[in-house]
Order: C-alpha cells, then sequence, then structure tokens
C-alpha cells in the first residue's frame, strides 16, 4: 500500500507544550503489538510470568539502575501490557554555550520519551533473539502516560497497580473483558482527575 501522509499519519498521545524531562512523576502505560498476551499469564489472580514476561522485568528494573535520573516506583508487569510509575529527579545540570552565560538545557536522553524508547528497544531484542525472528514488533508505537499531580493521584495509582491482575477481566487491555478498548477518561476516573492535558 503506497504512503498516504493523510490516512497513515502518527497521532501522538503526548502532551503539547509540556517539558517531559521536568521534575515530576509519570504513570505510564505500554501495551504488546496487537495487545497480544506474549508476557505470561493470569492465574487465581496473580501474573504469571514466561520467558519473555521476565525479560520485560529485568529490563523494566535495570531501566532504574543505569539512568541516574530515574527512580523507578511500583509497576505490574500483565499479560500485554505493563503499568509502572516513573520519577525524574534531578541530574547532573548540563550546558548549552551561549555568547554571554551558559544556558540550561535537558538531554533528549533524560525524557520520558527516550527513557521508554530504550526501555521497549532492549526488550525487544533480546525478546526477539529468544524467539529468533529478528526485527518483529513487540509494542505497539507509542505509549500511554498520565502525569502525576499530587499525592492523592499517586497513592490511587499505586493501589491500581497492585490490584491489576486481580481484575483482570475487567482490563481495558483484556481483549476478552467487556471493559475492552474502553476510554481512558472513563476507564480511569476513580483513579486520577482527568483535565485538558490528558486529551488524547
Amino acid at each position: 500500500m503506497k504512503y498516504n501522509p493523510q490516512k497513515h499519519h502518527r497521532h501522538s498521545i503526548r502532551l503539547k507544550n509540556y517539558d517531559y524531562s521536568q521534575l515530576g512523576g509519570y504513570f505510564i502505560t505500554i501495551c504488546t503489538y496487537r495487545r497480544k498476551c506474549l508476557m505470561g499469564e493470569i492465574i487465581d489472580g496473580e501474573m504469571v510470568f514466561n520467558e519473555y514476561g521476565q525479560v520485560v522485568a529485568d529490563k523494566w528494573l535495570k531501566t532504574g539502575e543505569i539512568r541516574t535520573n530515574v527512580q523507578l516506583d511500583r509497576f505490574i508487569l500483565m499479560p500485554n501490557h505493563i503499568h509502572g510509575i516513573i520519577f525524574i529527579c534531578r541530574g547532573v545540570l548540563q550546558y548549552a554555550p551561549t555568547k554571554d552565560a551558559p544556558t540550561p538545557f535537558r538531554s533528549p536522553s533524560r525524557t520520558i520519551g527516550a527513557i521508554v524508547r530504550g526501555f521497549k528497544s532492549t526488550a525487544a531484542k533480546k525478546i526477539n533473539q529468544i524467539r529468533n525472528v529478528p526485527g518483529a514488533p513487540v509494542w505497539q508505537r507509542n505509549y500511554y502516560e498520565h502525569i502525576i499531580r499530587n499525592e492523592k493521584e499517586l497513592n490511587n495509582i499505586r493501589e491500581y497497580i497492585v490490584n491489576n491482575p486481580l481484575k483482570w477481566e475487567l482490563d481495558r487491555e483484556n481483549p476478552s473483558s467487556t471493559n475492552y478498548s474502553l476510554d481512558h477518561k472513563k476507564y480511569f476516573k476513580d483513579i486520577y482527575e482527568w483535565t485538558s492535558r490528558d486529551e488524547r
């Protein structure tokens, strides 16, 4: 099929005019390609990793080890997605030379987008090595994120993450659920306050 920019444009779900490298917390959701249940299964309300799921969990934890500006909070691996809380912390201040004085700037490698891309890339590479299908898609092209605005939201999201396996049958990412692909605003309305900055 010939590329048509009007039909094949990539819709961004990032917030416009927001500095994603600023200090703060983010609730991240990353789904597998076509929401395939690639990483394990829910048994008696608990997530049981398969080999690919263990790779994903290891790579997620590794992200917090190799990036000095990242602090990982609660996370949960589900059959076809991962939820996690990421805090971007203040690291070494970097500067861009100017005529009069150094001007602070953010390194692209420190943004939420770069952090997620790095995680997805390393996990996908390892999984494809195991299943001997180099370059095969593992993840959906984009991801969802919510900026955590206060402590109440943080605690609500932590509770949601911990209880996620118990509610798999109602999960909007579960292809067998009646809530499958339910609008984010409706699905998360009891977890955090939805604002205009969350519009997708």
